[in-house]
């Protein structure tokens, strides 16, 4: 494949677009960013807030802790650290400049304004609506589909910006030329100055994250468990890459404010997918440039499948990252395009309903058995073994499959979707006491 190919061109675009930076959990950052946005169009901090939500941002939302606001968990802490200290052309970084002594005017507004949230009925599976007032003056912003998508710009009940173009993560050009042998093709072949600035970016961020999450006691410690049951420093490659990148959620979803490179709109995906490769290369002393392709294919995999499944379902995306992980690490051993095929085949047939209820500290040990899922697809194909056409969802062509689960994704689990929404909504359900029994 050369520079000069679409496909080439298309390829780096995506890895270019997809992995930038955000420091917290992607869902409560675009509330964040929303809100900052609406209190900019306002021109004042408003004195109510109406924050209106399609239920997947919900859930992803209510019980992770928001970073740099003293640990204060869900969409009204997200929207009053927006509000009050963030800067929205920070964008997915857009509360990365709060400081330990604006907590408290976060709080303070936090107990002051009229915040409201409102479970949107809505036909997009990602929707934010923030309406702010402020005598009488009004703003309204909305984003919709991806986390920085913004589709509308109100102020005082002039539209200001509008976009009514549908937004489709299949329809895109770009996205409609990934497939396994082309993304192979790409990282076999690809100029590694060319992705350098991204993919750098993303073993130092990812990385460091994964090294505070082992260091400080952050979520549920999956990450230190892990190795702690499994001979610590000592541990076998693959106990070490499921610890290393559970590690960084462990962090991340626990309110640790250091960025992170994401993948498909997912700090926790963007952790997933690249850790584990990283650590397989350290460990065998392989080349940068080899790590460059190997990251490259890993990030592009995981992105495919996303493209099927959607931005947010109720199909955890881990399983998308981490069986772009277990490619990765097949091409760092390398391995031809058949035997990486196998592997996200195989991957795919282990972890297909692994479900989404939302993102919090239980996401690390999620991340910690799709990364087995990818290394196991891999060692499968290695020892002679592998899923066939049949078994289960599984069919013929490693394309195929991941369309397959896509649709599993995005249209078989909606239903479920909604259920998860509709249990996590239910107050009798919710509950911070890790005494309550089942």
């Amino acid at each position: 494949m050369q520079k000069e190919d679409p496909r080439y061109i298309a390829y780096l675009s995506l890895l270019q677009q997809e992995l930038v930076p955000a420091m917290g959990c992607t869902e409560p950052v675009a509330i964040a960013y929303a809100a900052s946005k609406a209190r900019e169009l306002l021109g004042d901090v408003p004195d109510s807030v109406h924050i209106g939500c399609s239920g997947s941002i919900i859930k992803n939302v209510k019980s992770v802790t928001v970073p740099n606001t003293g640990g204060m968990k869900g969409l009204e802490a997200a929207a009053a650290a927006g509000i009050i200290a963030g800067d929205p052309s920070r964008i997915l970084e857009v509360i990365s400049g709060v400081t330990p002594d604006q907590f408290p005017l976060i709080r303070e507004y936090l107990e002051t304004a009229d915040i409201q949230v409102e479970h949107l009925n809505s036909e997009h599976v990602f929707e934010i609506l923030i309406t702010v007032q402020k005598d009488a003056h009004s703003a309204s912003v909305r984003i919709t589909d991806t986390h920085t998508h913004i589709t509308l710009l109100e102020k005082d009940g002039q539209i200001q910006y509008e976009s009514l173009s549908e937004y489709s993560e299949t329809q895109s050009p770009e996205r409609q030329l990934l497939n396994v042998a082309d993304i192979y093709d790409f990282a076999k072949n690809l100029d590694p100055k060319d992705v350098i600035p991204v993919l750098s970016r993303q073993i130092a961020c990812n990385m460091a994250i994964a090294e505070e999450g082992l260091r400080n006691p952050y979520g549920a410690n999956i990450g230190k468990t892990l190795l702690r049951f499994h001979g610590g420093a000592d541990a076998p490659i693959e106990i070490r890459a499921r610890a290393w990148a559970a590690a960084g959620s462990d962090a991340r979803m626990y309110g640790c404010n250091m960025p992170v490179v994401i993948n498909s709109g997912s700090g926790n995906q963007g952790i997933t997918v690249s850790v584990p490769v990283i650590l397989y290369a350290r460990d065998m002393g392989a080349s940068d440039e080899l790590l460059y392709r190997s990251l490259a294919l890993a990030n592009l995999i995981a992105i495919q499948q996303k493209t099927y499944i959607g931005t947010l379902s109720a199909f955890c995306g881990a399983v998308c990252a981490g069986v772009g992980a277990g490619a990765g690490i097949a091409f760092l051993m390398g391995e031809d395009l058949k035997t990486i095929a196998h592997t996200i085949a195989n991957a795919l047939a282990i972890l297909p309903g692994m479900v989404c209820d939302g993102a919090k500290p239980s996401c690390a040990a999620k991340i910690s058995l799709a990364v087995e899922a990818g290394i196991f697809g891999y060692q499968m194909y290695k020892n002679g073994q592998q899923f066939y056409a049949g078994d289960g969802l599984v069919v013929k062509g490693v394309d195929a499959n991941v369309r397959n689960i896509g649709r599993l994704g995005r249209e078989g689990m909606r239903e479920t979707n909604r259920e998860i929404i509709e249990m996590m909504l239910d107050g009798n359900n919710l509950s911070d006491s890790p005494g309550d029994k089942c």
